[in-house]
């Protein structure tokens, strides 16, 4: 996969991007991260990316031809562009499954009080947000998103399993993990967990996501019983 990052601020890159799995993925050629410096793409001395938005109101918006020709630079016919905004449909795990089949994502970082609307009618296929909060740019929303797809691409992760068991993967958030040692500060390991009984672990694994999911995330719960009434589980 190819992802390419057009921001404002390409001195913020690779980042966490260039550490831990992703940096190790980049390293090994499953995927490449480039940031594009859309001020590369003014057409005036000095540089401008931003006008005040017709109508009146505060901030700044981005201009549509810098933004569209940065975009064009970097566009093929395998191309997914995303736009990071507060108004776009919430990142989930879902949603990285769907993203991590692409071929090429142009991931545009959002700055000011947003982008010229042309911009998103020209270029932009999806609009995502990484939660019902607003930050001073989507550079941070644009290395969450890249992270969340990268780690599901084949061969990332060393175990394919441990993506399949995280939080949100199976409609639920994760069960309790332990390590050594068995007792930690008068804490015990719970014993189905040291018994070996592979069905027990799985019973307790289970157990346990359904009851932090039903009381720390109601929403996905309901979510959760529906799909499992549908499937006749319930």
């Amino acid at each position: 996969m190819r992802i390419d990052i057009l921001t404002l601020f390409p001195e913020l890159f690779p980042g966490p991007l260039g550490e831990s799995i992703i940096g190790r993925a980049a390293r090994n050629q499953l995927v490449s991260v480039n940031a594009v410096n859309v001020r590369d793409f003014a057409t005036d001395a000095r540089g401008t990316v931003d006008e005040r938005p017709y109508g009146g109101g505060p901030g700044m918006l981005m201009i549509p031809d810098t933004l569209v020709r940065a975009v064009e630079s970097v566009k093929t016919a395998g191309s997914k562009v995303i736009l990071t905004s507060p108004r776009g449909e919430v990142m989930n795990q879902q949603l990285a499954l769907e993203l991590a089949k692409e071929e090429h994502l142009i991931l545009i970082a959002g700055h000011y009080e947003g982008v010229d609307q042309r911009v998103i009618d020209l270029v932009v296929d999806r609009e995502i947000s990484i939660g019902d909060f607003v930050l001073s740019s989507g550079n941070i929303a644009a290395m969450a998103i890249a992270d969340a797809v990268v780690r599901l691409l084949p061969g990332v992760l060393g175990d394919m399993e441990s993506a399949n068991e995280e939080s949100h993967s199976m409609g639920l958030l994760e069960y309790p993990q332990y390590t050594r040692p068995p007792v930690y500060r008068g804490l015990k390991v719970p014993n189905c967990l040291l018994s070996g009984d592979h069905g027990k672990v799985a019973e307790f694994r289970k157990r346990e996501a359904e009851k932090i999911t039903r009381e720390r995330r109601p929403d996905l719960w309901e979510k959760y019983l529906i799909s499992e009434l549908k499937r006749g589980k319930k």
